[in-house]
């Protein structure tokens, strides 16, 4: 059985005369659940559904043409039906209105008031009708006396299932599984006719076989998370990820809300880091045992794209929770970097680490590889991708902007690309740091805060950024020499402290002055050298305040 979304019900007596419709939608997106007997799996064949089904099987009206095959097809599933219960009152009320003249009920219900509604709605989701007996409070396609929940069908009963092991009938075809971009009739498995992978002259299912329990388990759970208000599912492009936790236990109901709250879909919402401080408090607690685990708790997570008829697997992990809440946690400590902002929230989501390498800060216009890129390297801890890093220096050159989520985004790369014999980037500036792109990066961050407190200009970053980060050397010369007239405008005090600062910097710049070129490793610790001195004039203002 399976919850269904019925928007239609058509009201009838008990004689099977029609009465009117009844709406049954909660919006204008979805309807009223019910729990009906699972829905066939259809393809170019006909099949109806227990005693509930679209217009065109049901009322024998398509927008898509001729209905009278699938119209007839469900008369015959309710003959059957029929068949099987004749005592049954509800079933007989059913098939007495399908003995009725199909013309002449089908114009009393084209006069109901609810069929302007039922034509506007006919290719959403919900538009599917069953049948409520007049007085009654239950629809007949939920009647548990009238599901006959194992059929008899034509399969081995004897076939050992591929997924458990234990033998017993086995499915000809698998449930529809849709997914953002797929056909309404996709299916995670499938199986083609004369594809090269028949044997024994064994159709569809016979040649993997697959038992109803195993079938009815795997795909009920899929279109559960894959329900439209699911929150153990997001988006990224035309990729549909599902995460669930092994166990329903508090740990593994926080970590699920916390991954639907980094990546669930809220492109909308004015703040898309508004719940992440958060999600690294629950990660954290899972991995210091805060919230109790054991070995046995795990973590899964299952990338799914459209293909066709068919929907493919694109990426699978299976980790313990308190691994991958370690992952989690690497991530936050990669893109954490010193923030001044009064509202401090460093803590990056996706849809804020691709805003700010996209022309317009729009993550949905984002190259289309990039997204499901970054996902993955955030779960499996590997490196984030090159096309990240350089998008955010090409941003940041086109722009003359370096705000705090571009900062993050180079440290954090460059962090996961260093060796053992690099020195990696520290949250917060490190005076200690000797590599020559974050010394020049930090020199020029100086001789800019110079300017800004003697013109309130900012020509020297907009004319040569650019060109400091790429050649130090063609253009230091030029920047330092304006420096010396912009500090003349500075209190003696002031003159003197920027002084000491700059000398300490360029006390370590390679005695063979300053690089002809810098690569593009070396830019981004320049930007980030720029970012973090940039930002550790704004934390220590009372050292500022020599005297004048």
């Amino acid at each position: 059985m399976e919850l269904k979304e019925i928007g239609f019900l058509i009201v009838i007596d008990k004689e099977g005369h029609f009465l009117k419709f009844e709406d049954r939608r909660i919006d204008k997106k979805q309807a009223q659940q019910f729990l009906v007997k699972k829905h066939v799996g259809r393809t170019s064949a006909l099949a109806a559904n227990h005693l509930y089904d679209n217009s065109g099987y049901v009322l024998g009206y398509s927008e898509k043409g001729d209905a009278r095959a699938q119209y007839q097809t469900f008369k015959d599933k309710v003959n059957a039906i029929f068949e099987l219960h004749p005592d049954n009152p509800d079933i007989t009320a059913v098939h007495k209105f399908y003995q009725e003249e199909q013309s002449a009920v089908f114009e009393l219900m084209q006069k109901d008031s609810l069929w302007p509604e039922i034509l506007k709605n006919l290719n959403k989701k919900f538009s599917t009708f069953s049948f409520l007996i007049e007085g009654d409070t239950e629809i007949v396609a939920a009647k548990k006396e009238l599901l006959d929940l194992l059929e008899n069908d034509v399969n081995d009963c004897d076939q050992i299932c591929l997924v458990s092991g234990e033998r017993g009938h086995s499915v000809e075809t698998t449930t529809a599984t849709m997914i953002p971009g797929s056909q309404a009739t996709a299916k995670l498995v499938s199986f083609q006719l004369n594809s090269g992978y028949d044997s024994y002259g064994k159709e569809k299912g016979g040649n993997a076989p697959i038992s109803e329990e195993a079938e009815f388990a795997y795909t009920t759970a899929l279109n559960y998370m894959l329900r439209s208000d699911s929150r153990n599912k997001f988006l990224i492009g035309n990729r549909t990820f599902l995460f669930w936790a092994s166990k329903d236990n508090e740990a593994g109901n926080q970590a699920e809300e916390s991954i639907f709250s980094m990546f669930g879909n809220n492109e909308q919402e004015d703040d898309p880091n508004r719940n992440i401080e958060q999600v690294r408090k629950t990660f954290n607690s899972i991995y210091s045992g805060s919230l109790r685990t054991n070995l046995d708790d795990k973590f899964y997570i299952l990338g799914l794209a459209p293909n066709s008829a068919r929907i493919a697997v694109t990426y699978w992990s299976e980790l313990p929770l308190k691994e991958f809440a370690s992952l989690i946690l690497r991530h936050f400590e990669d893109m954490d970097i010193v923030d001044t902002r009064k509202e401090k929230k460093p803590y990056m989501g996706l849809r804020s680490i691709l805003a700010a390498v996209t022309l317009g800060g729009k993550s949905s216009d984002a190259t289309p590889n990039l997204p499901e890129a970054v996902v993955k390297s955030i779960f499996q801890g590997i490196s984030y991708p090159y096309t990240l890093f350089a998008g955010c220096i090409r941003r940041i050159r086109a722009e003359q902007s370096l705000n705090i989520t571009r900062a993050a985004i180079i440290k954090a790369y460059l962090n996961r690309k260093t060796n053992d014999n690099q020195k990696k980037i520290g949250k917060m500036l490190d005076i200690q740091n000797t590599n020559q792109g974050y010394l020049c990066g930090r020199l020029f961050a100086v001789l800019d805060k110079i300017q800004d407190e003697a013109n309130h200009q900012h020509s020297i970053r907009e004319r040569y950024m650019n060109s400091a980060s790429a050649t130090p050397a063609a253009v230091f010369a030029t920047i330092l020499n304006l420096s010396y007239h912009h500090s003349e405008k500075l209190t003696e005090g002031r003159k003197v402290w920027f002084e000491k600062i700059k000398q300490e910097i360029v006390d370590k710049i390679s005695s063979d002055g300053f690089p002809a070129h810098l690569d593009l490793q070396d830019q981004g610790r320049f930007f980030v050298g720029y970012y973090q001195q940039t930002q550790w004039f704004y934390t220590k203002k009372e050292e500022q305040t020599t005297e004048e």
